[in-house]
């Protein structure tokens, strides 16, 4: 299935210099998808060259004739949404309605920047002088590494790519191993839209040797990525060398705050849309139940109800609603923390194992625990998975003390009936973002990012385009 495909170096498809490639596997069944290009030192350094050459061509290109290129892209991925939705089922085991609904939000994040390019504003300052003024602008960064994961494929290279063309960067993109073939597919569309050649590139192959070939290079100016904490760590340290800009989206850990006054059906409803969402494998999704005392049973019933009654499957089937987990490795650190878990003394209310029937592919239940602490692994290590340990709380001032005890602080959500506790909420959360009575945080329109050890810098929304750009100052004498 990759064989059209390749490292995109220079506007073209080619194969890797050594010709090296990987197995690119199916996490449903287990079975190799195909065989995807594996590139060298050598392809890395053609990409490094393209895209300075690229960036050149493409800062020239003025914004509204940028805007209508980055907006085609946006309609050419949607004519190809099932085709981009079954490449996600492959390679991930999402839904191809999880896939087909992240196809519409990846041409959103293209429309939306597409808008921004026209909305670079700089500033014209009256100065402290009669004979001069101020001059403020904005100018493209340079050449941008953008690294992503495999769990939001389509989603997570969209933002960065779109992003960086809209600001007059050029870019060199690296999918993870796991899902190529998405993002190649995007960089195909991207192809035939009219973007120059360099301005788009992509590699494929070790995430570890690229990144450090990419971040050694004085060529790249910017690092965007979206991962763990601890390899957001890793990249940190890299791009210290050279100075280069970051912008990272790590780990999270969500708190889910119940309060009393809330109603239980609309919560677990709640709940259920952005817990099992991608099969837990989100890193803003919710990690840490914290139920009012007084809500609890009626919370534990609804939300074991609704849980059980999920149809676990292979996502390219009809009624599917809970895929594999997309590895194997996954799988058993799924597998572990449950026993862990277990062991510490929380009790599993439903799941636990593997589902049966299933002989081949990452498959696990979803799985409920009650009688969980604070100090339990589960509670302090992201479990990307659908695990949902569930604790009680009697206070304000208690559950907000509990859900800031983390090192993370991507997300949070807050359920109330109360406007007032509402705003206290979301204000009091050490969070880069808060959902109040949505399951909804991610859109083309908002900001989206974390604080502490869940990164800096924000993609989407009004700002996300200042990341890739740099300030430049002018004290302009009007006098000759």
């Amino acid at each position: 299935m990759y064989n059209k495909f390749g490292q995109f170096i220079d506007g073209k498809w080619q194969s890797s210099a050594n010709k090296g490639t990987y197995d690119v596997i199916n996490p449903a069944t287990e079975e190799i998808i195909g065989k995807a290009s594996k590139a060298s030192p050598t392809d890395v350094d053609k990409a490094l060259k393209s895209a300075e050459k690229g960036f050149e061509v493409w800062k020239k290109v003025k914004p509204w004739e940028r805007s209508k290129i980055i907006r085609k892209i946006a309609d050419e991925i949607r004519k190809k949404s099932k085709i981009l939705a079954n490449w996600m089922t492959l390679e991930t085991g999402k839904t191809l309605a999880e896939g087909e609904a992240e196809v519409s939000a990846a041409a959103d994040i293209f429309e939306w920047n597409a808008e921004e390019t026209k909305r670079i504003y700089g500033q014209l300052l009256q100065s402290r002088f009669d004979n001069t003024k101020i001059q403020i602008i904005y100018q493209p960064v340079g050449v941008v590494a953008a690294l992503t994961p495999w769990n939001f494929p389509l989603i997570l290279a969209a933002r960065k790519v779109s992003a960086a063309l809209a600001a007059g960067c050029s870019v060199i993109c690296k999918p993870d191993v796991i899902t190529p073939g998405t993002v190649m597919e995007m960089v195909d569309i991207i192809k035939d839209c009219g973007v120059p050649p360099g301005a788009v590139n992509l590699l494929s192959g070790d995430p570890a040797k690229i990144t450090t070939q990419l971040l050694s290079s004085d060529i790249v100016k910017k690092v965007s990525i979206t991962g763990s904490t601890r390899v957001g760590k890793i990249i940190l340290k890299q791009a210290a060398d050279k100075v280069q800009r970051v912008t990272m989206e790590l780990s999270g850990h969500a708190p889910f705050i119940v309060f009393d006054d809330a109603n239980t059906d609309k919560v677990t409803d709640i709940a259920m849309a952005c817990k099992y969402r991608n099969n837990g494998q989100v890193c803003i999704s919710p990690s840490r139940f914290y139920i009012h005392e007084s809500k609890k049973e009626e919370f534990v019933k609804s939300f074991l109800e609704k849980t059980k009654k999920l149809k676990i499957g292979n996502g390219l089937d009809e009624g599917v609603q809970l895929g594999p987990l997309t590895t194997k490795k996954r799988l058993e650190e799924v597998e572990q923390l449950v026993e862990e878990t277990k062991k510490e003394g929380a009790k599993v209310l439903c799941g636990g194992q593997r589902p049966a029937g299933f002989n081949k592919g990452y498959f696990y239940e979803p799985t409920i625990f009650d009688n969980v602490k604070d100090n339990f692994k589960i509670m302090t290590v992201e479990p990307f998975g659908p695990l949902s340990p569930i604790t009680t709380f009697k206070s304000f001032d208690e559950v907000i003390e509990r859900a800031n005890n983390h090192s993370a602080g991507l997300a949070g959500y807050v359920c109330t009936n109360s406007m007032d506790l509402a705003h206290k909420t979301s204000e009091a959360l050490e969070t880069g973002m808060v959902a109040v009575n949505t399951p909804f945080l991610s859109s083309a329109e908002t900001p989206f990012g974390g604080i502490k050890q869940s990164g800096y810098g924000r993609e989407g929304g009004s700002v996300g385009i200042k990341d890739y750009l740099n300030i430049k100052y002018t004290h302009l004498g009007i006098n000759g």
